[in-house]
């Protein structure tokens, strides 16, 4: 591994594969804690049109995916705070109608074939440099933005109408955290692709909800998680030739099964201490 470090694609894969980490553990813990798992899903998957869109017009790949995706995660938002019970229904629809349109878009797109499986399971391995500074940018900013909002973040995470009455205004915060998501799900596709870009968002920050006692340190042990994952995924990839995005995952699920294994033989254990000390 350490002599593909001469390569230039290599760096680059190990430098989005850090980048991608941090935005995970950060973001990806407001996910976990703000139960927006499927609403995050639905962002990825829709986020496919703007891949299309970009395609079709000619525009940069990250600017018709970072549009698409933003606004397909307002509209979700918008309807799960007002018909939260019909949330569900409209998330599942748009994300279909995403997909939909953007393998039509890319149908439609004159002269042009797009590998689709690069989008779809990720292609880490061919991030240019350029993306790489988008990627930062972007990153500063998310990061920026959950430290300016951490406190009142926290609150409305955990309680909603206490976050109210403290005066905080949860209708703006929560679109403005959705907002956050769309930004870097669209980030994080390059590394793992929309099909598996979830997964990469909520395994390590609940793998380290396990393990923690704050919101902040749950957020430094998934980005570290997330670090191990990728690299590990990007170590797994090269060494037998696999599909790095789909190593990723693969670590990282292996990692979570094991952690619960952990977590169940702790309980076995501490049952058969308190019987063994009730038997005395």
């Amino acid at each position: 591994m350490i002599e593909a470090l001469q390569f230039e694609f290599m760096r680059n894969a190990l430098t989005a594969g850090l980048l991608a980490a941090i935005i995970c553990g950060v973001i990806g813990t407001m996910i976990v804690v703000n139960r927006l798992v499927f609403l995050s899903g639905g962002v990825a998957h829709s986020a496919y049109g703007g891949i299309g869109l970009a395609f079709f017009l000619g525009w940069p790949y990250l600017l018709g995916a970072t549009l698409f995706a933003f606004g397909s995660a307002m509209v979700m938002a918008a309807v799960s705070m007002r018909s939260k019970h019909r949330a569900d229904t409209i998330i599942g629809v748009m994300w279909a109608v995403g997909m939909a349109t953007g393998v039509l878009l890319l149908d439609m797109t004159p002269g042009y074939n797009v590998d689709l499986m690069s989008y779809l399971f990720g292609s880490i391995l061919s991030v240019p440099t350029s993306d790489l500074i988008y990627m930062a940018v972007l990153g500063v900013a998310l990061i920026c933005f959950i430290g300016w909002y951490y406190n009142d973040l926290l609150i409305m995470s955990y309680d909603e109408e206490f976050a109210q009455v403290r005066g905080v205004r949860v209708k703006r915060l929560y679109f403005m955290l959705i907002g956050a998501v769309a930004v870097s799900i669209v980030i994080i596709v390059q590394v793992v692709g929309l099909i598996l870009v979830i997964a990469l968002l909520t395994i390590p920050p609940y793998i380290a909800e396990r393990y923690t006692k704050s919101l902040f340190q749950m957020m430094v042990v998934s980005c570290v998680l997330g670090m191990l994952f990728i690299f590990g995924g990007l170590f797994g990839a090269y060494t037998y030739d696999l599909t790095s995005g789909a190593v990723i995952i693969f670590v990282a699920g292996l990692c979570f099964f094991l952690s619960m294994g952990f977590d169940k033989l702790m309980q076995m254990r501490e049952r058969w201490l308190w019987l063994k000390a009730h038997e005395e």
